[in-house]
């Protein structure tokens, strides 16, 4: 399945010494890194493990015929 390219709004916060990174219209998606860089490489891995694991908990919990489609939102 091929997947389109999505944007989300990364916000990062420096706290002592220590980035925090999250996703600001999902939530559970947060992360720290010890350098802006790090708390970048970071998000963007806890942003895709998050959407994998919801894509595969969704298929697992779905029976029976289905229709799946992209939505598509201008915001």
């Amino acid at each position: 399945m091929e997947y389109m390219m999505q944007q989300f709004t990364a916000i990062y916060k420096k706290d002592g010494k220590w980035f925090s990174a999250w996703v600001e219209e999902i939530p559970g998606v947060n992360t720290q890194g010890r350098t802006l860089k790090e708390a970048k490489e970071n998000l963007k891995e806890a942003l895709s493990l998050v959407i994998e694991v919801n894509r595969a908990m969704s298929r697992k919990e779905t029976s029976g015929p289905v229709i799946r489609e992209l939505l598509k939102l201008s915001v």
